[in-house]
């Protein structure tokens, strides 16, 4: 459930972000859950441009991309003349950021925690930084209330299936999410075990490592293109067609801002990961 800790990271969080002396009218958002919360709060009018993880909901992608949100060009971000930049703790790389800060621009990093409290903050942070408090109070309360339906309904687990969440395969090696990652936490939220033990962060597995993992399920992003993994990738791939997940054909695919960018969206993918990895079993 969403801890006690929270009124205190809210107002360390409102502390570090600057008070604005108007609210600004030309925002570049950088982050797709940063860029969810601005549509959210009722401010897409003010958004001058976002970065290419931006594309929920829809609208936004008629905006200016300013790229990758790791990969930026500081250049093409203030080219757009912006009065406030909001980005992801992500963003990057750091001597981007840094020309980005010291071009005079208002600059807001948002909270990195990937658990709904964040969720939170990272609401509270871009409220009162677009002068939309009471929008962000609105939000937080329909974000708190239905993230709780999504983690009573995660308690209500009997036995936790084991799920190993694929980034993608590089070079013959599985990339997994492993402890204190979005995707562990996603997980652990939808009320799964992550198979994914002994690392932290993303990192590639070893063959036996997968097969000791003997995940029930596997999870991956919905992607096209050279990153994707299709099926017979993982039925031909020599460890993870070995797992159990593999054998039964359990794969599930989803949209991997919704699963793992930690927005307003989290409590929808929170249900809809649980509806895939026990609604089948649960209705025979």
């Amino acid at each position: 459930m969403i801890g006690a800790r929270l009124a205190a990271a809210l107002a360390a969080a409102l502390l570090a972000a600057p008070a604005l002396a108007a609210p600004p009218e030309r925002v570049v958002s950088l982050g797709g859950a940063v860029t969810e919360i601005v549509v959210a709060l009722g401010a897409q009018d003010r958004l001058v441009a976002r970065d290419s993880t931006s594309e929920f909901p829809p609208s936004v992608t008629a905006l200016p991309d300013v790229g990758y949100v790791r990969a930026l060009s500081p250049e093409g971000v203030l080219a757009l003349g912006p009065d406030l930049i909001l980005a992801e703790a992500t963003a990057g790389p750091p001597e981007a950021i840094e020309v980005l800060r010291a071009a005079g621009v208002e600059f807001i990093t948002l909270p990195g925690d990937a658990s709904p409290e964040g969720v939170l903050e990272k609401i509270a942070v871009v409220g009162h930084a677009l002068g939309r408090e009471a929008a962000a109070a609105e939000l937080a309360t329909s974000f708190r209330a239905r993230m709780a339906a999504a983690e009573r309904a995660a308690a209500e687990v009997g036995t936790r299936k084991r799920v190993l969440f694929v980034l993608a395969i590089q070079g013959g090696r599985v990339m997994a999410g492993g402890e204190g990652s979005s995707a562990d936490a996603i997980l652990r939220l939808a009320g799964a075990e992550n198979a994914a033990a002994g690392f932290t962060g993303y990192k590639q597995m070893t063959d036996e490592a997968v097969l000791q993992a003997a995940p029930d399920v596997i999870v991956m992003m919905d992607r096209e293109g050279d990153l994707a993994v299709t099926d017979a990738d993982v039925q031909t791939h020599p460890a993870l067609g070995a797992t159990p997940a593999a054998r039964a054909g359990a794969v599930i695919r989803m949209d991997g801002m919704l699963l793992l960018g930690f927005g307003p969206r989290t409590p929808e993918a929170v249900e809809a990961l649980h509806a895939a990895l026990y609604a089948p079993a649960e209705g025979g």
